[in-house]
C-alpha cells in the first residue's frame, strides 16, 4: 500500500498571494494514499528538503507530491532530496502550481480550486508510478561546432584547449563568418581583421580542431553522448590536398564578371576565387554556376596555370560521417532582406546601402580600397543620412521582426564616427526612434559621437526616400523639434534588422532542438541555463540564440564550450528510465512506432510465440533499445494496438491523472 506525502511550497508570495496554500495542503491531506499533508514558505531551500527528508524517515513514505514551481526548476532538486531519503527518485512528482496557476490567476479562489486539482491529479499518478532504475551510457569524447564565425571559432579553441577533438563544420569556403566583412568594432575601433585572424589561424593550427570549410550537416542521428552526424562535403573542384592557395588561377581565369559575394555584390570576382587574402583555408573554390568549363566544357584556363594540379573539374560531393559526444549550434545571422522597404528607394538607387555594404566600402579590403565613395558615380559622398531600425521593432512582424536587433546603434554611432573623422567636410545625419547602449563603456561611446565629431542626432522616422537628379531626398520627422524635414543626401545608409542564419530551421529538425517564433534556437532556461538547448547535448553560441554584438558572442562561446567540456570529461552518462517499452503480447509489428522514432530506438525482431496445439509460431514484434531512447513518447501515441508504453508515463498513469482532473 502506497505511502504518500504532500508538500506544499508558498515560493515567497509567488504562490501564495494568489493561492491557499493552507487550503490546499488540507484538501490533499484526505486523498487516496495521502498520509501527510503540509506547507511551507520555501521548499526547496535546505530547511524545506530537510523538512522533506526528515518526513519520509518518520511516516516511513513511498512517495511524494510537490505542488511548487514548474518541473523544469526544481524536479531534478527534490528527486535528489527524496533519493538520499530513501525514496527512489522517480516515485516523486511534481504539481506545477506556479506557473499553471498562481502566475495566470488573479482571483485567489479559482486559483485555490486549481491547485488542489493539479495535486489531486499528481497524486493519482504517484499511486501508479514504480521505481525506475536509470542505467547508463558511454560518451564520444569528441564535439562538433556548426558554424565557423568568431562564435564557432572561439568555442572550438576552448573545447580544443581543453584537450578534446572538436570539428568545425562551415557551409562557406573559409571560417570567420560576418566578422570578416568588418572593418572596425566598437567600442574601441580596433580593426576586426586583426582580432579575428589569429584566432582563424589558431584554430586551422590546433592539431584537435579540424575545419570542414565548405560543408553543411546533412543529418544527425543518436542522443546526449552519442550523436552520429552526416556531414556533407562540397564540391570545391579543387583538391584541397594539393592547393598551395597562390591565387594564380583566381588571377587568369578569363570568367571575371561574377558577382563577389563577399563584398555584397558591390563589385565582380572570378569564377575561381579564394573569398579574401586571409581566408581559412586558403583554398581556391571554383563557382560552378559560373565557371565556363563546368558549364560547357570548354575552357580549363586554371587546370593549366595550376602548378600543383589541384584543379579537379569532375570532383563530386562527399558525405562523412563521424560520432561526437556533443554538438554546438553557431549559425549565427544575416541582415534581413529589404524588399518590403522600397520606401527607402534600396532597390531603386545604388546610393542606398545597408550598413554591412557600408562596412565593405570603408575596409580597406573592400571594393574601393576603403575610400568611401558613392556607388553610382563613385564620387566623395558629402551628406550621409542613417536611418535606424529598418525592420526592427516593427509591430506585427510582417515587415520586419517584432525585436530589437541590439547592435544596430552602436555600429551605427561606429560609422557616423569613422566617417567623420576620415571626411571632416561630411555631415551626417542620424535619425533614430531611441537609442539603446546597453554595454560596458556604450553609452560613453555614442556620446562621443554627438559631442565630439559632430554628428547630427534627431529622434524621428524617416518617412520616404526619393532619388531625383543624382541625389537622395529624405523626408523626415525631427519628433522633437517638432517639424518635417527635407534633406539632400549623397548617400542613405539602413540598419537593417537581423535574423538568424536561414540554415537554423533545418537543422533545429535535424537536431529536435526547440526554436521560437522568430527562428531563433531557444535555451533550455533564460536565465539559469542561457547556453543549453531543451534537448540534451545541444548547446547554443553566438548569434543563433539572439541578436549579439562580439564582445556577448565571445563570451557565450566560452560558456557553451565549458559547458561541452563538462560533458566530455565524464566516460559514462546516466539514462533517463522513462523509456518506451514494447508489450509483444500486443504488438502487431506494423511498423508504425518504427517511423516515427527520431532516435533510431526501436528495430523488429522475429520471437517465438506458443501457439495452438503446442506448435511454435514466429512473430514480428517492437524492441526497444533503452540506451537509445530518450523517452520522448512519439511512439506510443503512434502505436494503433496500444502495445507501446513509456516508463513513467504509462497510458494508465495519463488516464488517472486526467480522472482525478475531472472528478
Amino acid at each position: 500500500m502506497q505511502r504518500i506525502g504532500v508538500f506544499v511550497c508558498w515560493c515567497g508570495s509567488n504562490i501564495a498571494a494568489t493561492v491557499d496554500v493552507e487550503a490546499v495542503a488540507e484538501a490533499l491531506s484526505h486523498e487516496a494514499g495521502v498520509v501527510f499533508s503540509t506547507n511551507y514558505q520555501y521548499m526547496c531551500s535546505q530547511a524545506g528538503q530537510e523538512l522533506i527528508q526528515d518526513t519520509i524517515r518518520e511516516q516511513k513514505l513511498t512517495g511524494v507530491v510537490i505542488c511548487s514551481c514548474s518541473p523544469r526548476m526544481h524536479e531534478n532538486t527534490f528527486r535528489k532530496t527524496c533519493e538520499r531519503a530513501g525514496i527512489n527518485p522517480y516515485m516523486v512528482e511534481i504539481a506545477n502550481i506556479r506557473e499553471q496557476c498562481s502566475w495566470i490567476h488573479k482571483d485567489k479562489a479559482v486559483g485555490t480550486e486549481k491547485a488542489i486539482i493539479l495535486g489531486r491529479a499528481a497524486i493519482a499518478k504517484v499511486l501508479l508510478n514504480a521505481p525506475l532504475t536509470a542505467g547508463t551510457s558511454p560518451v564520444v569524447k569528441r564535439a562538433l561546432v556548426i558554424g565557423g564565425g568568431i562564435a564557432g571559432i572561439q568555442t572550438a579553441l576552448d573545447i580544443a584547449d581543453a584537450g578534446f577533438p572538436v570539428d568545425i563544420v562551415e557551409k562557406e569556403p573559409t571560417i570567420g563568418g560576418k566578422m570578416t566583412q568588418i572593418d572596425k568594432t566598437f567600442p574601441t575601433l580596433d580593426c576586426a581583421a586583426c582580432i579575428l585572424t589569429p584566432k582563424m589561424v589558431d584554430a586551422a593550427q590546433n592539431e584537435n580542431i579540424k575545419i570542414y570549410a565548405y560543408s553543411q550537416v546533412e543529418a544527425v542521428k543518436g542522443f546526449v553522448g552519442n550523436f552520429t552526424v552526416t556531414i556533407r562535403r562540397k564540391a570545391r573542384y579543387v583538391d584541397e590536398t594539393k592547393c598551395t592557395g597562390c591565387g594564380l588561377c583566381t588571377e587568369k581565369c578569363p570568367q571575371k564578371k561574377v558577382p563577389n559575394a563577399f563584398n555584397l555584390g558591390l563589385d565582380t570576382r572570378r569564377a575561381i576565387y579564394i573569398p579574401f587574402a586571409q581566408a581559412v583555408p586558403k583554398i581556391a573554390t571554383i563557382d560552378a554556376d559560373y565557371c565556363t568549363m563546368l558549364k560547357t566544357g570548354k575552357c580549363g584556363v586554371c587546370s593549366k596555370v595550376c602548378t600543383a594540379g589541384a584543379i579537379d573539374y569532375k570532383q563530386q560531393d562527399t558525405l562523412v560521417e563521424e560520432q561526437y559526444g556533443a554538438i554546438v549550434v553557431a549559425t549565427g545571422y544575416n541582415p534581413i532582406k529589404l524588399d518590403q522597404f522600397d520606401e527607402f528607394a534600396y532597390s531603386q538607387s545604388p546610393d542606398v546601402v545597408t550598413s554591412l555594404e557600408l562596412e565593405r566600402l570603408m575596409n580597406a579590403a573592400g571594393p574601393t580600397g576603403g575610400t568611401l565613395l558613392r556607388p553610382s558615380d563613385k564620387t566623395h559622398p558629402h551628406t550621409l543620412v542613417f536611418v535606424q531600425c529598418v525592420g526592427s521593432r516593427c509591430d506585427g512582424g510582417e515587415k520586419g521582426k517584432p525585436y530589437c536587433s541590439k547592435i544596430c546603434c552602436m555600429y551605427t554611432a561606429k560609422h557616423a564616427m569613422l566617417i567623420r573623422e576620415k571626411y571632416p567636410d561630411t555631415e551626417v545625419y542620424v535619425f533614430y526612434i531611441d537609442v539603446r547602449t546597453p554595454g560596458k563603456n556604450f553609452d560613453e561611446f555614442y556620446r562621443r559621437a554627438v559631442e565630439e565629431y559632430g554628428v547630427h542626432y534627431i529622434k524621428g522616422m524617416v518617412g520616404k526616400v526619393t532619388p531625383q537628379n543624382g541625389k537622395l531626398y529624405v523626408q523626415a520627422a525631427d519628433l522633437l523639434g517638432g517639424q518635417q524635414l527635407k534633406i539632400e543626401a549623397d548617400m542613405v545608409v539602413l540598419a537593417a534588422a537581423i535574423e538568424p542564419d536561414k540554415s537554423a530551421r533545418p537543422l533545429a529538425t535535424m537536431l529536435t532542438a526547440s526554436m521560437d517564433t522568430n527562428d531563433f534556437f531557444t535555451e533550455a532556461h533564460p536565465k539559469l541555463r542561457p547556453v543549453e538547448s531543451p534537448t540534451a547535448g545541444i548547446f547554443l553560441s553566438g548569434a543563433c540564440q539572439g541578436p549579439k554584438d562580439i564582445p556577448e558572442t565571445v563570451a557565450q562561446a566560452g560558456a557553451a564550450a565549458s559547458k561541452v567540456i563538462g560533458l566530455l570529461v565524464k566516460d559514462h552518462l546516466t539514462c533517463n528510465p522513462c523509456v518506451a517499452e514494447s508489450n509483444e503480447l500486443m504488438c502487431n509489428g506494423c511498423s508504425a512506432c518504427e517511423k516515427v522514432c527520431p532516435y533510431g530506438a526501436i528495430s523488429y525482431i522475429d520471437k517465438d510465440f506458443r501457439g495452438p496445439g503446442r506448435t511454435t509460431l514466429k512473430r514480428r514484434v517492437a524492441q526497444v533499445n533503452p540506451a537509445v531512447c530518450q523517452g520522448c513518447g512519439a511512439c506510443t501515441v503512434a502505436c494503433p494496438s496500444g502495445a507501446m508504453d513509456l516508463k513513467g508515463f504509462s497510458n494508465a498513469q495519463i488516464m488517472a491523472e486526467v480522472d482525478a482532473i475531472c472528478k
